[in-house]
């Protein structure tokens, strides 16, 4: 299906429906839902309900006592994690969150209202969970589960990227991203995920990877990179595998391994890491550090997340460094320690280059690179040429999840300012902590809902249209995979002429390499400023 024009996909109606909310059916519309996941994905995992299943039927195939499973699921987790009690019970539905999601923003939707995409739990919760629900029903805000009530949590709860923008705004502070995972678990009870989330999930738990990848591919993925960097620079780099006694376990999203720009991002720390002869290993097991099982149940995520540390024990090395990944990061920084508590088969992390002790990773032993490389050049230890991306205007697009969920906000910015002229910023109230999402995450960045991609990340692409109307941007850079794989489309359509970096590609682009020839490209193999009609020899 064919996706609207620009120009009419941003008419925008905002016009609330004649009916009160429980009143107006949910309309499940092309282009906005993502399909149903396939029986194999969920038999590979121990899910719950696999059987072939389309979103599009009247009849989703659910147990015959799906009803008794979904309000004995929510009644377990209610009384399991205070937080979801307490955001279930305190909203007062003021609206400080309405017009804060860029998916009501994009689209106009009042169910992409955070507070009544919440509601649409909230009113199940009331009634099966509350006295005032079980004696008065509607007129305290309660309704019963029928099918029709399912599938309207199920059609918004798949239109929520989980990027916590509204808990920003909210007085109260309630996480409805919370809200939202947890829906989402419930619906996994059912067998009702989706397509672009089980099968990620059933390869990570079959080959340690979201796309399925074998050691041989990963391997022979490497090669072409080092054979790519070895034509632009001139050196031959020779990563390790499953090395053990590494000091270093460094692991990326898949992504980066196999999509561009992602591959670019992996070959720009491929070429840093060489550059410092520093002693690390990759995994061709631990894989993967994006974590889709975050995105289907709490138990999930746990389970492969533990990889990671399975085979940091495995390898015996020191401490574990991580790349640029959004989800990863906040399952690294939200959840990792309420799992498994203190990492003692590891030690604090610190550099090998500068001797900087990594004082905010005393318990998981893990590092960002971007903290990595921002201590590399604040002790001098690079030599970059900044003019090396003279032809780049750069802006910088803060991933959901590093800026809210982990809070780093200035580090790839004090990168960004090294290894370029010209950087831009955003208008403030759409970057950092109020960072607009891609549009994209938590798993939606499939094909088949690419209307509602498009219209969640029209905010995200109004301020880089600003931007680039105004200070001439041509590159959009960012430190999430997902955002690299979704922002491309979103600039194609929304903001042509704008591309997408990852932050490490443009310091493999600004990096003076000892021993290197004569640069004359980038990692994409173009021209840098000045050396246009030269040869790459």
């Amino acid at each position: 299906m064919a996706n609207p024009k620009p120009e009419e996909l941003a008419k925008i109606d905002y016009k609330p429906p004649k009916t009160e909310w429980m009143e107006t059916p949910t309309v499940f519309k092309p282009g906005i839902f993502p399909y149903g996941c396939k029986a194999k994905s969920l038999e590979t995992v121990s899910f719950p309900n696999p059987r072939q299943w389309s979103v599009k039927d009247e009849d989703w195939k659910l147990p015959p006592n799906w009803q008794e499973i979904f309000i004995e699921g929510l009644r377990e987790r209610v009384s399991k994690y205070r937080s979801f009690r307490l955001f279930l019970d305190i909203c007062v539905r003021c609206g400080a969150c309405a017009d804060k999601c860029h998916f009501f923003i994009g689209g106009g939707d009042p169910k992409n209202m955070p507070v009544l995409r919440a509601e649409l739990l909230r009113s199940v919760y009331r009634k099966y969970c509350t006295a005032s629900g079980k004696i008065m029903g509607k007129i305290a805000g309660a309704r019963e589960l029928d099918v029709n009530v399912l599938k309207d949590i199920w059609y918004y709860a798949y239109q929520c990227t989980e990027c916590r923008r509204c808990s920003l705004f909210c007085p109260y502070g309630i996480d409805t991203a919370e809200i939202t995972i947890l829906a989402r678990e419930l619906l996994n009870l059912l067998g009702l995920n989706i397509d672009w989330i089980a099968g990620p999930v059933a390869n990570c738990w079959l080959t340690g990877n979201h796309l399925g990848l074998q050691p041989h591919t990963i391997i022979d993925a490497f090669n072409m990179f080092c054979d790519d960097i070895e034509t632009v620079t001139g050196i031959r780099v020779t990563p390790t595998f499953n090395r053990k006694g590494a000091e270093i376990l460094f692991v990326i999203p898949s992504g980066s391994m196999f999509a561009d720009p992602g591959t670019f991002t992996c070959m720009g720390e491929l070429l840093l890491f060489h550059e410092l002869g520093l002693d690390y290993t990759w995994s061709t097991f631990a894989s993967e550090g994006g974590d889709f099982g975050f995105f289907t149940s709490n138990e999930m995520a746990k389970r492969l997340h533990n990889k990671i540390y399975e085979e940091a024990k495995r390898l015996k090395v020191k401490w574990i460094m991580g790349g640029e990944c959004g989800h990863m990061w906040r399952v690294w920084h939200q959840y990792h320690n309420t799992w498994y508590g203190h990492v003692d088969f590891l030690e604090e992390p610190v550099s090998p280059i500068t001797g900087t002790k990594f004082e905010n990773t005393k318990s998981n032993k893990t590092v960002h690179i971007c903290e990595f490389t921002a201590d590399l050049i604040n002790h001098g230890k690079l030599n970059l040429d900044k003019s090396r991306n003279d032809d780049l205007v750069v802006t910088y697009h803060d991933s959901c999840n590093t800026a809210r969920g982990m809070g780093l906000l200035e580090e790839p910015r004090y990168i960004i300012n090294n290894v370029c002229s010209n950087f831009i910023e955003m208008p403030p109230q759409t970057i950092r902590e109020q960072t607009f999402c891609c549009g994209s995450g938590s798993g939606l960045n499939a094909s088949e809902n690419m209307e509602n991609r498009l219209r969640g990340g029209f905010p995200r692409a109004n301020a880089v249209k600003h931007v680039a109307q105004k200070y001439g941007v041509n590159m959009l850079a960012c430190i999430c995979a997902i955002d690299r794989a979704a922002l491309p489309p979103l600039m194609d359509y929304w903001v042509p002429g704008v591309r997408v970096t990852g932050v490490h590609e443009m310091v493999a682009n600004a990096l003076v390499c000892k021993g290197e020839k004569k640069r004359t490209t980038n990692m994409r193999g173009e021209p840098l400023p000045g050396m246009e009609g030269e040869e790459n020899v």
